[in-house]
């Protein structure tokens, strides 16, 4: 069927300030407030420092950009370190890079020898320690909180960083104007460290794997595999991608907006700023309402269209009040559709994997954004600004109609934790790498039933290549049409127990539903095999295989 699929609208499936009466995510929580007021600080400092220091409009773009270009290019990473290691310790140096890029500023701030491309090297540096603390963080909700608490985690995160955004721009534009970009730097250092001390002091508890980590290069190829075999993540990360190329404008030119056609300095930029960050506030208050009423499809399409708004009204408008009116629009549906597709991603993606899927979100998002930034201020100083505005607008308008072709879908309330797995006894010795491993499942189908037998199978072969099974077939017997054999493999014995620790409840259910359809007193039958080359050179032994049979 073309166009968007029929949706029920979602939910709410938790107060949204429930998670706050969690004694670890509290504290983490409102630090992560402090912190980012100091990093929105940092922000202000230097994107009016550049659009001093420099006459380029594409400079002053670029501080956008070169704090999202260390996402893109590093984010894939964090996460397969974040699914593998600890993911606090990973958040604790990630913030330590964003605390010495912070410090590194107000010394050549003091110095007084900083040019453009010095800034936007510290200005990159911080990016870099984001990097590595967004998937950890995000990935760590669902450790620290029930499943049901997870959008309204996600929603208050969001809340909390534009309540801040809506006090924070005019801070920073009062405290800049006032002492300068040297203070904002030191404000911004000091509340680094305060997060760096709570992580410190706060500890929670994560489901451990009884199995080794994975290699990096694996790691990374399981979670690509996974991301490109979910339609769901797929979705969601292709809108963000659109959308942060297209709606950057509003903040990559919001500092050319101040000065060239309001004729402000920084206190009016951070009072524009204050108005994106109001809107996005209220809106991120409302969300569970606005959840309840509409699906995300239809909250995301409608924020799209606020933005393009957003971005025709500052095209043209030449009053402070009219500007801070339209951004508050536009930060309404800021926070209304990255809180979404966020949330889509997380409750799409199984705890072994979601820090992976999480940094792809992050990385292609982030790479439109930085994309973005760079095409609007060259759209911005080849033509003029208002020309960049009204065709990100249009760009926003066609954003909006992407979800005829790639959805978002419900949000599926599904136990996505692995049930672990029993290793089963084998006949030989086996060591970790031993493979490649063969494992095929008999089944008996009577004619009656193959129909919705394909059907389940279909789901099957998506499962379990999601987790990793290789050249994955169903085979059926042609002397005896109701005998069907599932067949797939694994390169190493340890990747055939990792499947296996992967599935989750909800894939489990998938067995039930095939085991109905299955016809006999006994269960189907398991066989494991390895393979073994079978060369002319070979000795008879190589070519042995043995059996596991369940």
């Amino acid at each position: 069927m073309s166009g968007v699929a029929r949706e029920e609208v979602n939910p709410a499936s938790s107060a949204t300030f429930a998670p706050l009466e969690n004694s670890t995510f509290r504290p983490i929580w409102i630090a992560t407030q402090v912190s980012s007021l100091g990093w929105l600080i940092q922000m202000v400092a230097i994107s009016w420092l550049m659009a001093t220091i420099s006459t380029s409009d594409v400079m002053v773009a670029l501080v956008q950009a070169s704090t999202t270009l260390p996402t893109f290019l590093l984010s894939i990473v964090a996460g397969a370190l974040a699914d593998n290691y600890s993911r606090r310790n990973l958040m604790f140096a990630g913030w330590c890079v964003i605390a010495l890029s912070s410090m590194m500023l107000t010394v050549v701030a003091g110095l007084g020898i900083f040019n453009p491309w010095m800034v936007l090297a510290f200005s990159c540096l911080a990016g870099v320690g984001a990097a590595f603390t967004d998937p950890a963080w995000h990935a760590s909700v669902g450790d620290i909180l029930r499943k049901r608490d997870v959008p309204a985690a996600v929603t208050l995160i969001s809340v909390g960083y534009n309540a801040v955004r809506s006090i924070g721009p005019a801070l920073g534009g009062v405290v800049v104007a006032s002492f300068g970009p040297l203070t904002a730097f030191a404000v911004a250092t000091l509340t680094y460290l305060m997060l760096l001390w709570t992580i410190g002091r706060c500890k929670w508890h994560v489901r451990s794997s009884p199995l080794p980590s994975e290699p990096l290069t694996t790691a990374i190829h399981d979670g690509a595999r996974f991301t490109a075999l979910s339609s769901e993540i797929k979705a969601a990360i292709a809108r963000s991608a659109l959308f942060g190329l297209t709606s950057i404008s509003i903040l990559a030119l919001l500092p050319l907006v101040a000065r060239d056609q309001l004729g402000g300095g920084p206190i009016v930029y951070g009072i524009l700023m204050a108005g994106f960050g109001t809107g996005a506030l209220f809106a991120g208050i409302c969300n569970n309402t606005l959840r309840r009423r509409l699906s995300q499809e239809r909250l995301t399409t409608l924020s799209c269209i606020a933005c393009a708004a957003c971005c025709l009204s500052l095209a043209f408008t030449p009053s402070v009040a009219v500007a801070v009116i339209a951004l508050a629009l536009g930060g309404a549906g800021w926070v209304v559709t990255w809180t979404g597709l966020d949330v889509s991603v997380q409750l799409a993606s199984p705890r072994w994997v979601v820090g992976r899927t999480l940094s792809i979100y992050y990385a292609l998002s982030s790479g439109g954004i930085a994309a973005g930034s760079w095409l609007w201020g060259t759209v911005a100083e080849s033509n003029s600004l208002s020309s960049a505005l009204e065709l990100s607008g249009g760009a926003l308008l066609l954003v909006a109609g992407t979800g005829f072709l790639l959805p978002i879908r419900q949000w599926k309330d599904s136990d996505q934790a692995p049930l672990g797995f029993e290793t089963p006894q084998v006949a030989l010795e086996l060591k970790p790498r031993s493979g490649p491993i063969v494992a095929k499942i008999e089944y008996s189908i009577p004619e009656a039933n193959v129909e919705a037998f394909l059907e389940q199978m279909r789901e099957r072969r998506r499962v379990q290549s999601g987790v990793g099974a290789r050249h994955w077939n169903l085979q059926r017997d042609l002397q005896q049409p109701s005998h069907w054999t599932e067949t797939f493999r694994t390169p190493t014995w340890m990747d055939y127990l990792r499947l296996n620790h992967r599935l989750t409840a909800a894939d489990k259910e998938l067995d039930q539903r095939l085991l109905a359809l299955h016809l006999g007193e006994l269960p189907p039958r398991t066989t494991l095999a390895i393979e073994r080359p079978t060369g002319a050179g070979r000795k008879r032994d190589q070519s042995m295989r043995f059996f596991f049979r369940r």
